[in-house]
């Protein structure tokens, strides 16, 4: 019992001071021991890829050597020969160390002459002709594994398959996961194969003259300093030659520049250029972003047929050995995007991606940044019109090239990025917000397949949250339904339809549009939303969403009842009594869906909602104003106007509002002499209502804004435009004013600071007067 006390003490102590570095040795011994069978995998595999040995030659050059007529070959030796002639260390031929310069390699250290004798006095020595000599064009590749730094695509790899091993690399040999721009070394290789097409004097003269460009850059820049001079010779080999070896240089400086702003510590790898001069920075630009995506087209040619399919020859060696400095220049434009502002530079950076999309269709990963990063700007509250307009292009271009995939992630991503970026909807925003709905609407038609798919699914997200709302009918359940990017998630699928299911493109396409079906499903999600909440305090997102209805039933010829919900909000306790005079500002429904507490019960708020309800009323009528059935369509509502115009007029318990009962008594006598008009034409046919085609061609022809009512929403719209443009110049001014006042109160408090500032010095002075004054005595 005692012995097993005492081991199990024993056992506590070993765990608590030696078991961690034991196991800590033994995994890093392990991963060693991996390293090592990585090494030796390598060199399996060049040896099975190697199309022969090396013999003859050594064999030649150790007879001179040794001045007998023994062969060097241990394969050539007979085994007599081979144990009589004694143990003879074999050396390397000299010029199997010959090897090609490398091309963005990086070496290790030489090993130390203490390690190179210890290994030459070993037993058993690898003779050279046991060795895999490989083909001309593996180059740099086939000297030892030690001496060959890891490609990104082997980093990445390793990273995957061994995380451990990866951070244990990481850790304790970086230089071993460091790789440089050996693949955009493949450039100047085919830069090279296509100069031997040249005549052989003009090679020989461009040959001199590049031999003098690089004397002259290692002359002036020593730290590899960009120069204007190197930007302008570049810029000359690119719109002259098309040189590909001049386009990888730019596109190094380029990757140099969009890393400008970051250390050397913190950058993934040192860049190869430095920058210093602003100058020079805004020529790498406009050469990198202008005439890369030339070259770029030169010599790998897009074919692109009619209805905007296009070809890339991605079998090509060209386009092979150029897919890695393509991946370097996107990459540099994606990081370099993120540090932008300015709205210049940000639409000329966006506007060098388009021609490079049919290119980037094969680098899946790469698109998928590049989609994220253009909606972001397309959608970005900040950005201004010139640079979303230049981002959609970019989707647009995706949408219009891509396949199946791509098609459907940009569509996603771009809903996604209209969410996001109408979160905040005020007087600054909403006209970036339509400008997104409206470009947005267009990527919908272009593939209505998919289209169709991708709008179904978001509608019925909608309809989901709209269940549940009211399902779970708890105390904030409402706030999903009542929130701005709900609100403009339905007006924006309302915008696809209307742009889309018009009578007009249909007749264009010579088919039935696909997202028709969806009209009904949206219609009913938004009559159902709108009346989730019927009071007073959400009127404002009733007018928002009963406009979307309107769009939707002026572009597709779809009636939709929408007077209903119009006279709620007249008999509504809000609208039949009469108001409390108040001088708050009158609410600008169009960025509002809540109206405040404050507002409730007011003339002000009183006159706003009698002026929405008169001009979507007029709106829903005028749709149907040359229609040979207006008289009875309109019938009702008269009657149920003039009824609630009767009620107003009470003294006891009617409402006094004088503003709101002459719009709905105008309204009431347009919408009488609208009928009357329409009596009067259909008093003149010869058919009966069972013709349906001469029904629906009656006034076909006539323009609607020759009716009373077409005139009267004419006018009507005229004055709303003219009122919108004064409080847009009034809001300009006021926001003028303010930053006015902000600079003087900026200017007034710098002033105090200094003042303070010298009230301090001399008091500081006096305080030293004062000391030296007492030191003295």
């Amino acid at each position: 019992m005692a012995g097993a006390k005492k081991n199990f003490k024993a056992t506590k102590k070993f765990e608590k001071k030696h078991l961690k570095g034991v196991l800590d040795q033994r995994k890093a011994t392990a991963k060693i021991k991996q390293r090592a069978q990585l090494k030796s995998k390598k060199q399996v595999k060049k040896s099975k890829d190697a199309e022969f040995f090396k013999g003859g030659e050594d064999a030649e050059t150790s007879n001179k050597a040794n001045g007998t007529k023994r062969t060097a070959n241990v394969n050539d030796m007979s085994v007599d020969d081979f144990f009589g002639g004694g143990f003879e260390i074999i050396e390397k031929s000299q010029s199997n160390k010959k090897a090609s310069k490398k091309l963005g390699k990086r070496k290790r250290d030489e090993p130390n002459e203490d390690e190179s004798a210890s290994d030459e006095g070993s037993d058993i020595d690898i003779s050279a002709d046991e060795l895999p000599v490989a083909s001309d064009s593996e180059g740099s590749e086939d000297e030892g594994v030690d001496d060959v730094g890891m490609s990104k695509d082997a980093m990445d790899a390793l990273a995957e398959d061994d995380p451990e091993f990866y951070k244990f690399l990481k850790e304790n040999d970086p230089e071993a996961l460091e790789f440089d721009d050996a693949d955009l070394a493949e450039v100047d290789e085919l830069s090279a194969s296509e100069e031997e097409d040249q005549p052989k004097k003009k090679r020989k003269k461009e040959k001199k003259q590049a031999k003098a460009d690089d004397d002259e850059d290692e002359e002036v820049t020593a730290e590899n300093e960009l120069t204007q001079s190197m930007v302008a010779r570049w810029k000359t080999a690119l719109s002259e030659k098309q040189s590909l070896r001049a386009a990888r240089q730019v596109v190094l400086a380029f990757r140099s520049a969009a890393h400008l702003n970051e250390d050397d510590d913190d950058a993934e790898r040192r860049q190869p250029y430095k920058i210093s001069n602003p100058e020079v920075f805004h020529d790498i630009l406009i050469v990198a972003l202008k005439q890369i995506p030339e070259v770029l087209q030169h010599h790998v040619p897009i074919k692109e047929s009619s209805f905007g399919k296009v070809q890339v020859p991605t079998d090509s060696k060209k386009f092979k050995t150029l897919s890695n400095l393509l991946r370097s220049y996107v990459s540099a434009i994606l990081h370099l995007l993120d540090t932008l502002s300015d709205d210049a530079t940000l639409k000329l950076t966006l506007s060098a991606i388009t021609p490079l999309i049919p290119y980037l269709l094969s680098f899946r990963k790469l698109l998928k940044n590049l989609i994220k990063s253009v909606v972001g700007f397309w959608s970005q509250s900040t950005s201004s019109d010139s640079t979303r307009i230049t981002a959609f292009l970019v989707l647009r271009r995706l949408v219009v090239v891509g396949d199946k995939g791509v098609r459907e992630a940009v569509l996603k991503a771009t809903y996604q990025g209209l969410i996001a970026g109408s979160r905040v909807t005020n007087v600054s925003t909403i006209q970036g917000i339509n400008l997104m709905k409206n470009s947005a609407a267009e990527l919908w038609g272009l593939d209505q397949n998919i289209g169709y798919t991708t709008a179904f699914a978001f509608i019925r997200q909608l309809a989901i949250h709209l269940r549940n709302s009211i399902v779970h009918n708890q105390n904030e359940s409402y706030k999903t339904i009542y929130n701005w990017q709900y609100i403009h998630s339905l007006d924006f699928w309302s915008c696809v339809l209307a742009e889309h299911c018009s009578p007009l493109k249909e007749a264009e396409s010579g088919k039935e549009s696909q997202l028709k079906l969806l009209i009904y499903p949206l219609v009913q999600v938004t009559l159902g939303a709108m009346r989730l909440i019927p009071t007073a305090l959400y009127f404002p997102v009733r007018f928002h969403m009963i406009r979307s209805l309107l769009r939707v039933s002026r572009s597709t010829g779809t009636y939709i009842p929408l007077a209903s919900a119009l006279f709620e909000v007249l008999n509504s306790a809000e609208m039949k009594k009469s108001p409390k005079p108040s001088t708050i500002k009158p609410l600008d429904f169009h960025v509002a869906y809540k109206a405040p507490k404050s507002y409730l019960r007011t003339r002000v708020y009183q006159d706003g909602v009698g002026e929405q309800v008169v001009e979507l009323f007029s709106e829903y009528f005028v749709l149907w104003s040359t229609n040979i059935a207006f008289p009875e369509f309109a019938l009702p509502v008269i009657i149920m106007l003039k009824r609630w115009l009767k009620q107003s007029r009470r003294k006891t318990g009617g409402n006094n509002n004088n503003k709101v009962r002459a719009g709905l008594v105008l309204l009431v006598q347009k919408l009488e002499a609208n009928a009357k008009f329409i009596e009067g034409k259909r008093a003149k046919v010869d058919f009966s209502p069972k013709d349906r085609a001469q029904v629906d061609a009656f006034l076909k022809d006539f323009e609607w804004e020759k009716t009373p009512v077409g005139a009267y929403v004419v006018a009507q719209r005229k004055a709303g435009a003219e009122k919108a443009k004064l409080l847009e110049q009034a809001r300009k001014e006021d926001e003028r004013k303010r930053k006015e006042e902000e600079q003087e109160a900026l200017e007034e408090n710098a002033a105090e600071l200094e003042s303070d500032d010298e009230e301090m010095e001399d008091l500081d002075e006096v305080d030293e007067d004062e000391d030296e004054d007492s030191d003295e005595e």
